[in-house]
């Protein structure tokens, strides 16, 4: 008799979440501000937000964090064109980059700071974006991102039966974890257990370059 394989199912494909007014303001004037107090998030790095979307929480970021660089990254090109406009009309310092979380255009070690505020919970593949935020990250660098609490709260139907596949990255530990969000250091390099690494809240650099985007 013929072996049976079992098959899971296909894997739904990414969806944008719409525009709530509510929602935007949320995540710019509680979320994002309490984000980087409850996790000690340190200041002056280089950070790449995935999924940015129309750019909502990125002047949030660069006011809470004062990055060297701020780069906010979609595969939806007409968000990004949204975001663009909200950018520039709020003069927040941010480079826009249309990509893919599974195949980041960006070079190794590019980022101290990795924000996901739920994107790899909805999107097939999400080991190949857990890998590609580990290689962009550089030693010492941190990945933030929602819990599985937070995601439920927000968009309850869209999370039942989501987890991340943390074992497809274990250069990634928890230094630091609360209700909705966790912190994830890469590897070693830099001893982080919540204070600041450096003097004056800045964020260290493997290496104080120029983000390199690959070609």
């Amino acid at each position: 008799m013929a072996a049976r394989h079992q098959t899971s199912p296909p894997e739904r494909p990414y969806q944008p979440f719409p525009d709530v007014a509510r929602r935007n303001f949320m995540q710019r004037h509680v979320e994002i501000p309490l984000m980087t107090r409850a996790l000690g998030l340190p200041r002056g790095g280089r950070v790449l937000e995935i999924g940015c979307g129309r750019g909502v929480g990125l002047g949030a970021l660069s006011a809470a964090l004062r990055p060297s660089l701020l780069v906010g990254l979609d595969v939806d090109a007409a968000l990004l064109a949204e975001a663009r406009r909200r950018l520039a009309l709020e003069r927040v310092p941010a480079r826009i980059e249309l990509g893919d979380a599974r195949a980041l255009p960006f070079g190794d070690a590019s980022f101290d700071l990795v924000i996901d505020f739920g994107t790899c919970y909805h999107i097939a593949g999400a080991s190949a974006a857990l890998r590609q935020i580990v290689r962009v990250l550089a030693p010492g660098g941190l990945f933030v991102s929602e819990t599985v609490s937070s995601q439920l709260l927000s968009h309850p139907w869209r999370t039942r039966g989501r987890r991340l596949p943390w074992g497809s990255a274990p250069e990634l530990s928890v230094v630091r974890r609360g209700i909705l969000w966790k912190a994830r250091r890469r590897g070693a390099g830099y001893p982080w257990d919540g204070q600041l690494p450096v003097p004056d809240g800045e964020m260290p650099h493997a290496a104080r370059n120029d983000l390199r985007v690959r070609s």
